[in-house]
């Protein structure tokens, strides 16, 4: 099914990613009919951005939302389920309308009454973080989304994700949990690791604002290795070298500081498997290894 960029859209939840959502697809020539939230400063600071403004609608009038080709809902997963009902209750939909939701652990089994009423239904998950609606729309460019869903959902999504000029790939439905987790790992884990390596540093008498400062290069270049080589090949540091009295000390250093030392022995022990393929001394690794085990 080819999606065409006259077709309207209607974004049910118009929070930071269904903001952002709304303004890229708009800066993409399709005619964003209606924003939905709870809260009118933040449908109003979406539908300023775009061009010609879409209606705006409070959560409570859901009832009201216009007849659209593609719906999406950008609600918290939680609120997913709910607002299908209630769409499907107003019946403003025919047996062409698509209607995606954008979690990243929910299939599209969530949207059962909807595709039980005769609307097709998926679901469309971009792989980004997105911390501003207006920010965020210009992350999508290059970035992974995956979708699922029946036929002309994921038709209408792929098109959606090129239009946006990212990537789509499928998975099956059962794996969508373990799919997300992975994802969780990757950005919102990175960053709590991140505040945790900060909060390390800014113990060596250096303000946490600046620690960040000083650490956020470093985690660029280990990202930026990421994408050109393997996790066994970018691995560098202590457990790249089997560097075990390095290890040592550091264990030492960070004994008084629960969160962080068992966040370095759980992630030491990867990094030690790691090294083992990129050829470290074997030995020494194990001799690490068994320190890290019994690490109290």
């Amino acid at each position: 099914m080819k999606i065409k960029n006259k077709f309207s859209i209607s974004i049910v939840g118009a929070g930071r990613l269904g903001g952002a959502l709304a303004i890229a697809l708009a800066q993409k020539n399709y005619r964003i009919a209606s924003v939905v939230a709870r809260r009118f400063e933040t449908a109003a600071y979406v539908a300023q951005l775009i061009k010609p403004p879409p209606e705006i609608l409070m959560a409570e009038n859901l009832a009201a939302l216009p007849s659209s080709d593609i719906v999406f809902i950008t609600t918290p997963d939680p609120e997913i389920e709910p607002t299908a009902v209630r769409l499907a209750a107003n019946r403003n939909f025919n047996s062409e309308t698509i209607f995606l939701h954008t979690s990243g652990s929910l299939s599209s089994a969530v949207l059962s009454r909807l595709k039980n009423d005769g609307a097709n239904t998926g679901s469309l998950h971009p792989l980004v973080s997105v911390s501003d609606s207006g920010a965020g729309a210009e992350r999508f460019a290059g970035a992974f989304f995956c979708v699922e869903g029946d036929a002309k959902a994921v038709a209408a999504a792929k098109q959606i994700v090129a239009d946006l000029g990212g990537e789509s790939f499928e998975i099956n439905p059962e794996f969508k949990t373990l799919y997300h987790a992975a994802a969780l790992m990757t950005a919102g884990h990175l960053t709590a690791l991140f505040d945790v390596a900060a909060e390390t540093l800014s113990r060596c008498g250096i303000e946490e604002s600046e620690a960040r400062r000083i650490l956020l290069p470093l985690a660029r270049s280990a990202v930026e290795n990421l994408g050109r080589q393997t996790p066994a090949t970018a691995l560098t540091g202590t457990f790249a070298r089997a560097d075990a009295e390095t290890m040592r000390r550091h264990l030492g250093s960070l004994g008084e500081h629960e969160t962080a030392l068992r966040i370095y022995v759980e992630l030491g022990k990867r990094s030690i498997e790691l090294a083992r393929e990129q050829g470290a001394d074997g030995e020494k690794l194990e001799e690490m290894r068994r320190e890290l085990v019994n690490c109290k």
